[in-house]
C-alpha cells in the first residue's frame, strides 16, 4: 500500500484525537490573530505502524502566516500523501498571501479533514471544491463543535458583522459590584484576577465605560507572566472626552493600543490631546451620552475586532444586555457581602436578567479559589 493511500484510511478513533490536538494549537491564537481566525492545523502521516504527527502549525500574530502554510513548512517532504488536519476551511482566494489550498496542493497531501466551511464570504466552500477538484479527498465536520466554539469570534463577524461578545462580571454575595457613589470595592480574589487575564488574552479588545475609568483609574492589560504582549485592544465608550491624559490608559497607548468612542460634539482639542499620546478617537453620534451598543460592535467588527469582553461598569453591562449582545458571560460570585446601599451589578436590573435570561443558558460552574464562575452561553 502506498504512502498516499496509506494516509487515506485512518485508524479507527485517529481523526477525532488527531482534530482535537489541531483544535488545542488554534486556540493558541486566540485574542493574538485578529482580523484572521485563529486557526490550529496538523500534519500527519500512516503510513508506519503508528499515526505520526510531522508538522504543526497555528495562526501566527497578526493573522499571518496562516496555519496550514506553517503546519506544512514543518512538515517539509513528509507532507506528501499525508493527512491535513485543520480546524477551519483552507482559503481559496488571494489576500495579503497566496491560498492555503494551493499550498496544500503543491505539497502532495492526500487528504484534508477539515472541522467546518469558513462562513467568509470569499471562501465558504470554494477551498474545498479546488481541493477536490485537485484529487484531495476532502472531509468536513470532525470536531465541529468545538471549532464552532472557538472559531466563534470569525463566525460572528462574518455572519452578523459584530464581534463574538463575552460579558464578564464580578459580583458580591447580594449581588452588588461597588460601593454606594460609585466608589470601587474589591470583590473577587486573587485567583480570579488571574482567570480574568487569561480571558483578555484570549479576546482582542476589551470595552469599559467613562465611568469605570475614572473610578478606577485600570490598565486593562493582560498580566501573567509573560504574556504581556497578549494585552488586547483597550476601548473606552466616553461620549464627553472625559478620560483624562494622566490615566493609566492613556499613559501606555503607544505600548498597548486604546480607542476611545466620543461623541460627535465632543471637543477637538481634547482629541488632539488624547490623539499626542497615542490614542485612536472614533466618533459615534451617543443619544443623552449613551452609545448604541450595537453601532459600536459593528465599528469595532468594521477595523477587524472578532471577540470582545466586555469588563466594565453597571450601565455597560445592561446596555449590552438589553441590546441582545452577550453571546457568552462569565459571573464571577463573592461570598462577600456589600450592603443594600451598594451599586447593582447590572444597571436597573437585578441579577436575575442576565442568570434567568430567554436567551442565554447556564452551561457550567466552577470554583476558583474562594470565588464561584458560573458559565453562560447563547442559546
Amino acid at each position: 500500500m502506498s504512502a498516499a493511500t496509506a494516509s487515506i484510511w485512518p485508524a479507527e478513533g485517529a481523526d477525532a484525537r488527531f482534530m482535537a490536538v489541531a483544535l488545542r494549537l488554534g486556540r493558541r491564537g486566540l485574542g493574538n490573530t485578529w482580523p484572521n481566525p485563529a486557526v490550529g492545523a496538523l500534519v500527519v502521516r500512516d503510513d508506519g505502524p503508528e499515526p505520526v504527527i510531522v508538522g504543526r502549525g497555528w495562526t501566527q500574530p497578526g493573522g499571518r502566516p496562516h496555519a496550514e502554510t506553517e503546519a506544512l513548512r514543518r512538515a517539509g517532504a513528509a507532507a506528501r500523501g499525508a493527512t491535513l488536519y485543520v480546524t477551519l476551511e483552507p482559503c481559496s482566494h488571494h489576500g495579503k498571501t497566496p491560498p492555503c489550498a494551493d499550498a496544500i496542493i503543491a505539497a502532495g497531501i492526500g487528504r484534508v479533514v477539515a472541522a467546518l466551511e469558513d462562513p467568509n464570504p470569499e471562501v465558504a466552500g470554494r477551498g474545498h471544491a479546488r481541493l477536490r477538484a485537485a484529487g484531495v479527498v476532502v472531509e468536513v465536520g470532525e470536531g465541529a463543535a468545538q471549532a464552532r466554539r472557538d472559531h466563534a469570534g470569525h463566525i460572528r463577524r462574518m455572519r452578523d458583522g459584530r464581534p463574538h461578545v463575552t460579558l464578564k462580571l464580578a459580583v458580591s454575595d447580594d449581588g452588588k459590584a461597588g460601593l454606594a457613589g460609585r466608589k470601587p470595592v474589591t470583590i473577587t480574589g486573587e485567583p480570579v484576577r488571574d482567570r480574568v487575564h487569561l480571558m483578555r488574552a484570549q479576546n482582542d479588545a476589551i470595552l469599559i465605560g467613562i465611568g469605570t475609568a475614572l473610578a478606577d483609574n485600570p490598565a486593562l492589560t493582560c498580566r501573567l507572566p509573560g504574556m504581556a504582549g497578549r494585552s488586547p485592544v483597550r476601548v473606552v465608550l466616553d461620549a464627553a472626552l472625559r478620560l483624562p491624559l494622566e490615566a493609566r490608559l492613556v499613559q501606555t497607548a503607544k505600548q498597548t493600543p486604546v480607542c476611545v468612542f466620543a461623541d460627535g460634539s465632543a471637543e477637538h482639542a481634547r482629541e488632539e490631546a488624547l490623539r499626542s499620546f497615542g490614542v485612536e478617537v472614533l466618533r459615534l453620534d451617543a443619544a443623552a451620552g449613551r452609545f448604541d451598543p450595537g453601532i459600536v460592535a459593528r465599528a469595532l467588527a468594521a477595523r477587524g475586532i472578532t471577540r470582545l469582553l466586555v469588563e466594565g461598569g453597571p450601565m455597560v453591562a445592561a446596555s449590552f444586555i438589553g441590546a441582545s449582545l452577550v453571546d457568552e458571560a462569565a459571573l464571577f460570585r463573592s461570598n462577600a457581602v456589600v450592603g443594600p446601599d451598594g451599586i447593582d451589578a447590572i444597571d436597573g436590573h437585578q441579577l436575575g436578567i442576565l442568570t434567568h435570561s430567554q436567551w442565554l443558558r447556564r452551561i457550567g460552574e466552577e470554583t476558583v479559589g474562594a470565588d464561584r464562575l458560573e458559565t453562560f452561553e447563547r442559546v
